[in-house]
């Protein structure tokens, strides 16, 4: 389903929602738990496996970084560092 947004914070908020649950999960499922040890390409081999987060849609993902017009991986690291400041309220480490 191809959202129609009204402003640019929608957009923002449609390409950062999804994300930031999906790479908290990535971050959490790490030895570490570390915000750190993720990368766009643990995030990327992440989303290729279905079984992991099932209920995240992965277009949306790859959508919301298009709908920003930003490659996917410079907004998977964007994400990742903006959860950092508040790492420890979602459990894992900055």
């Amino acid at each position: 389903v191809k959202l129609e947004y009204t402003s640019a914070m929608d957009r923002a908020i449609y390409a950062c929602d999804e994300l930031s649950g999906f790479v908290t999960a990535c971050t959490l499922v790490k030895p570490d738990k570390s915000l750190s040890a993720v990368t766009a390409k643990s995030v990327r081999k992440k989303m290729k496996d279905k079984a992991f987060a099932r209920s995240v849609n992965r277009e949306d993902l790859v959508q919301g970084a298009a709908d920003l017009g930003v490659e996917l991986d410079e907004h998977i690291l964007f994400v990742a560092e903006a959860l950092k400041p508040v790492a420890g309220q979602l459990g894992i480490n900055p």
